[in-house]
């Protein structure tokens, strides 16, 4: 049988619904993890009880904290395993900055390596009072960087208040974001960011590819909030933040991080993951 020509009304319609097919299918295709500090006190109690519990409110993967450093290869392997059985991944690991110097650094990375983790990320540079610090914190990255390369690891950082408060006229997270290499990771912690009076979403467009996983943790400016909020509770625009960070940031996956609420670890967890499907969809 012949075909018969669209209309045009029919061919713009017919275009408008495989355009929101494939968006949808690419932003719902982002997985989002947990990272593990939200949990830290049932972490200590029972490592393998808490990841099942995580995996079964449905997070897809974990991004884990320094103390996974003291772990032996053993341990490691055998949480390896178990994240395996329970078809999540570890993103990322968040490492104290004595993990990326070259006494440490061969260790983190066989550990991440074995974990399955892609990024090796700074948690914290500590204080620093001048931009000379911040270039010397760009450095080490850059460093970690080089000696992650050959393994298929790639290094991070992860901000805080500090990196968004300008010293000497400049905030510092610009400086990290102008002196390291493409392939390190700005990791964007929501909450401190909001904190510290900038934009979350204007950070992410204005880094084009750097921001391949974002700490999706609310802030409230409300007295006695703060960080204690639920996901989508606070004062973060995360339809924008979003939509920066799918539509330049290059975002690999999002991790939800809270520092404590007033319900359990446990269930904060499980409600700020359903909330975070109800914004974010998917």
């Amino acid at each position: 049988m012949p075909s018969t020509p669209l209309s045009r009304r029919s061919f713009l319609a017919l275009s408008a619904m495989l355009t929101w097919a494939f968006t949808t299918r690419a932003s719902t295709s982002i997985p989002v993890g947990l990272e593990l500090y939200s949990v830290r006190e049932t972490l200590k109690k029972d490592p393998e009880a808490a990841l099942r519990a995580v995996a079964q409110m449905g997070y897809e993967g974990v991004e884990f904290y320094a103390p996974y450093f003291d772990w032996t290869e053993p341990q490691t392997k055998q949480i390896r395993k178990l994240l395996d059985d329970l078809g999540m991944r570890c993103f990322s690991s968040h490492n104290d900055e004595s993990y990326l110097r070259p006494q440490s650094i061969d260790r983190a990375r066989d550990m991440n390596l074995i974990l399955g983790s892609k990024y090796v990320v700074l948690a914290s540079a500590g204080q620093k009072t001048s931009l000379t610090e911040w270039r010397s914190v760009a450095d080490t990255l850059n460093s970690a960087a080089e000696k992650l390369k050959p393994a298929g690891l790639k290094a991070g950082y992860h901000n805080h208040q500090l990196e968004f408060t300008p010293i000497e006229g400049q905030r510092p997270i610009e400086i990290l974001a102008k002196q390291t290499k493409p392939s390190v990771m700005l990791q964007l912690d929501v909450g401190t960011c909001l904190e510290a009076g900038s934009d979350p979403a204007a950070w992410i467009r204005s880094s084009p590819g750097r921001i391949r996983s974002i700490h999706c943790k609310d802030w409230s400016p409300d007295a006695g909030k703060g960080y204690t909020v639920l996901f989508g509770e606070g004062a973060a625009d995360w339809k924008n933040i979003f939509a920066a960070a799918e539509g330049a940031g290059g975002v690999e996956y999002y991790l939800v991080e809270q520092e404590g609420s007033r319900f359990s670890e446990l269930e904060t967890a499980r409600r700020c993951l359903q909330a975070f499907r109800e914004k974010h969809g998917g």
